[in-house]
């Protein structure tokens, strides 16, 4: 609709109402409903009607069970009678209504529920069971995999972006739908059994019998999971909290002088700290051969000077403003900001790479990638083992191993793949790099742990929500040579915000069916 015109309909909708408030029915009533608006400029309800008005707002409701019911809801007894095959109607409705509960509240554990946020509504499910009632109409066997397909890369699938999102939709419903279902042999979460033939109040009282309590369990997750999104959720507030602290106090404590004198003092350190720009000139200049491992190299140091000069440019002239000696701009002010609140200043973002991390963490992070690319570029041989969460551009280095082996073996590369093999040693225990290929340390699992004796993937303990792995080692292989049976496709992340962060896919071993991690959301990461 356009704005402007609602705009100006709501000026006048305030006047009649203020018109009729006076000698109306004493029962007159106006109800008005409202969508929540996408952005500030939207907010355009006059303050009067607000004021005088009683407000009610509809919350979607949180949990599975409450979910779980109201995707139920959207049907009747009516519904439950109306298809030729009812006993496998019902099952596959109730099913994909718990399927439909599952994929709306999974969202809550944030990245690691969804990559992304999708806007799944009950008419993907009222038209999935529409779509259920006409082909067993049509049919006299249950089409599961045509109704998987319709549902999980149609109705749902529709409305998803991201390939790992749409495999989890898809484990979804190769868990819940398929004949084992019709045979009472089917749990769509531990301890919930899918219910037999039953009528519509039936299966409501059936859902407050057996539902066990709400848990990461009911989602195929782990229960670290809840602990992460509620750690996570934690340390929003507490920001948020922290940025809303007055700026401009002057009484002692916390008042202006301590807050400069914070700042400078913390600028002072982080320049004393910074070391000098790689010499690109000198650099170059040693080295003898242009291999795929050396232009790496050139390339991350390259990166590393665009940000260690505007981290230098900015804090010298925050000095200079502090001491009075220059003028404090906005750019200078929200620098101070970031200082003081303990987060990495928007310039330095723009021209760094993914991280989470608070200021403090950030820049002894940064400090180490600056060690880590001293030491490789004195004489250019790959380090023993590398720390690729190091890397403004991970994927460059290993498409370099890539790159290396198929020149050494003359090999394609483009019929080629990275074989990840898990050993069971740290980073300490080798003192050179491999023949072929590197080893890679500083990988993190998240969803799962790696059990090193055992050589496979398997649960996490409680508590423990990123376990760090041993070193890894990754060569460069021919795609007909990769074994592919008992391996789980594992994502490997920049950080715990997962999405756009993806790096590669590593195959791990697994005894437990593979599906079992891409319900728990397992996936590497390279920073925690």
């Amino acid at each position: 609709q356009n704005i402007h015109l609602v705009a100006k309909w709501l000026s006048s909708l305030e006047k009649k109402l203020e018109q009729h408030g006076k000698g109306s029915h004493q029962d007159f009533r106006v109800f008005i409903s409202a969508e929540p608006a996408p952005c500030p400029e939207s907010h355009i309800i006059p303050q009067g009607i607000l004021e005088n008005s009683i407000k009610i707002t509809s919350e979607a409701p949180t949990g599975m069970h409450a979910n779980l019911h109201k995707a139920l809801d959207n049907f009747s007894q009516d519904t439950l009678e109306m298809c030729s095959q009812e006993k496998e109607f019902r099952s596959i409705l109730f099913a994909l209504c718990y399927f439909h509960a599952v994929v709306a509240e999974r969202r809550k554990f944030g990245p690691q529920g969804w990559n992304r946020l999708y806007p799944f509504n009950t008419g993907d499910l009222t038209i999935s069971v529409n779509v259920l009632y006409n082909y067993l109409e049509a049919s006299s066997k249950v089409p599961y995999d045509d109704l998987r397909y319709l549902v999980g890369e149609i109705m749902y699938g529709g409305h998803i972006t991201d390939d790992w999102d749409r495999r989890l939709c898809k484990t979804y419903l190769e868990e819940f739908i398929k004949p084992e279902m019709l045979e009472g042999e089917l749990c769509l979460a531990p301890g919930f059994p899918l219910p037999g033939n039953m009528d519509y109040n039936g299966y409501h009282q059936y859902i407050d019998d057996v539902l066990p309590p709400e848990s990461p369990y009911l989602y195929g997750l782990h229960p670290n999971a809840e602990i992460g999104f509620l750690t996570q959720s934690s340390e929003q507030l507490l920001r948020t909290v922290l940025e809303l602290q007055p700026r401009d106090s002057s009484d002692g404590e916390g008042g202006v002088g301590s807050r400069e004198e914070m700042v400078k003092a913390l600028l002072e350190e982080m320049l004393e700290k910074l070391t000098d720009e790689f010499n690109m000139a000198e650099l170059m200049a040693k080295v003898e051969e242009r291999t795929p491992y050396t232009v790496v190299a050139l390339q991350e140091c390259e990166r590393m000077n665009i940000l260690t000069a505007e981290i230098r440019r900015s804090l010298t002239e925050l000095e200079l403003g502090l001491k009075g000696e220059l003028t404090m701009t906005s750019d200078m002010e929200n620098l101070q900001n970031s200082l003081f609140l303990d987060m990495v200043p928007e310039s330095w973002v723009r021209r760094s790479y993914p991280s989470t991390a608070s200021l403090g963490s950030w820049f002894a992070d940064l400090l180490a990638r600056i060690n880590e690319l001293e030491a490789w570029t004195r004489d250019f041989s790959l380090p023993s083992t590398l720390w690729l969460g190091g890397f403004f551009n991970p994927q460059s280095i290993l498409t370099a191993v890539m790159q290396t082996t198929a020149r050494k073996n003359k090999w394609p590369l483009d019929k080629m793949t990275l074989q990840c093999d898990v050993t069971k040693k740290s980073r300490e225990d080798f003192a050179s790099a491999p023949r072929e290929g590197a080893y890679v340390h500083g990988l993190f699992m998240e969803g799962a742990r790696w059990d090193a004796q055992a050589g496979i993937i398997t649960d996490a303990r409680l508590k423990e929500l990123t376990p760090a792995m041993p070193v890894v080692f990754i060569k460069a292989i021919p795609d007909d040579k990769q074994d592919t049976q008992s391996m789980y496709r594992c994502p490997l992340y920049k950080t715990r915000q997962r999405g756009p962060t993806y790096v590669w896919t590593f195959n791990l071993k697994t005894k437990e069916n593979p599906s079992k991690w891409v319900l728990a959301g397992v996936a590497l990461l390279l920073q925690v």
